[in-house]
C-alpha cells in the first residue's frame, strides 16, 4: 500500500497531519506522497489542478494506493477516486472533509463577496503554511463549482473522521452524507477542525484500516 496525502486549502505538505502520516509510514517502510498544491503558484489554484496532480501521484506510485484527504484534500480525494482509472486507489481516509466546497462552502462569502472576489480577480486569505496572507484566483471559485462531492457514490471502502467542534466544515453535512453512503465509515470525534487532539487515534484506526498494522 502507498499512502498519498492530499493538504487542505492554504496549508502545505508542512502541516502537523501530513506530517505524522510520513513519519508513521517512513517508520513501515510505507511509500508515502503529499503533492504541494501551492504550486506552482497559490495564487493560481483551481480544483482541477489538484486532481491532476492528485493523478500523477498515483501513476507514479508503485502498486495499490490510498488517498488520505484534510479538508479540501479530502474534497480532492473523493473526485479523484471517482475519476481513478489505474484501478490502484483502493481505499480513501477522509479528515474532516470540505465536501461541500464546491457550493456552499464558497457561497458562504455571499453574493457581495463573491462578487468582489470577480470583479478583482482575486481573494485574501490567510495561508497558514506560509503565516501570511496571500491572494487566490477568481479561477478557484469558478473552476470548484463544477465538482459536486456531494452527489457522488463512493465506491472505494472509505474511513472518515468528523470533529463535531469543527468550525470549517460542518459535522452535520458530513454525518448526513456518511448516512447515505454505504462503502463509508464514520467516526464522529470530541474534536475541531484540526483534529490535533485526536492525532494518536486517527493514525492508529487509518493503520489499521489501510493494512498497514503488521509493517
Amino acid at each position: 500500500m502507498h499512502v498519498i496525502y492530499l493538504h487542505g486549502f492554504a496549508s502545505s505538505p508542512g502541516s502537523s497531519k501530513a506530517g505524522r502520516f510520513a513519519r508513521e509510514c517512513a517508520a513501515r517502510g510505507i511509500g508515502f506522497a503529499c503533492p504541494d498544491f501551492n504550486e506552482p503558484a497559490f495564487e493560481t489554484l483551481t480544483v482541477t489542478r489538484m486532481l491532476e496532480q492528485t493523478r500523477e501521484a498515483v501513476a507514479a506510485a508503485s502498486g495499490s494506493v490510498a488517498l488520505v484527504g484534510s479538508s479540501l484534500g479530502a474534497f480532492v480525494a473523493v473526485h479523484a477516486a471517482d475519476r481513478d482509472r489505474t484501478g490502484k486507489v483502493e481505499r480513501l481516509v477522509l479528515l474532516a472533509p470540505a465536501l461541500d466546497f464546491g457550493g456552499n462552502r464558497l457561497r458562504q462569502l455571499g453574493e457581495h463577496g463573491i462578487d468582489e472576489w470577480r470583479r478583482q480577480g482575486r481573494l485574501t486569505v490567510f495561508h497558514y503554511a506560509f503565516n501570511a496572507p496571500r491572494d487566490v484566483g477568481y479561477a478557484l471559485y469558478e473552476d470548484a463549482a463544477r465538482y459536486d462531492a456531494l452527489t457522488l457514490t463512493v465506491a472505494k471502502p472509505t474511513l472518515v473522521f468528523q470533529g463535531r467542534r469543527d468550525a470549517s466544515v460542518n459535522p452535520d453535512m458530513v454525518e448526513s452524507w456518511a448516512q447515505h453512503q454505504p462503502n463509508v465509515t464514520l467516526r464522529m470525534l470530541d474534536d475541531d477542525h484540526q483534529l490535533t487532539g485526536s492525532i494518536d487515534r486517527v493514525w492508529s484506526e487509518s493503520a489499521e484500516f489501510m493494512g498497514l498494522t503488521n509493517n
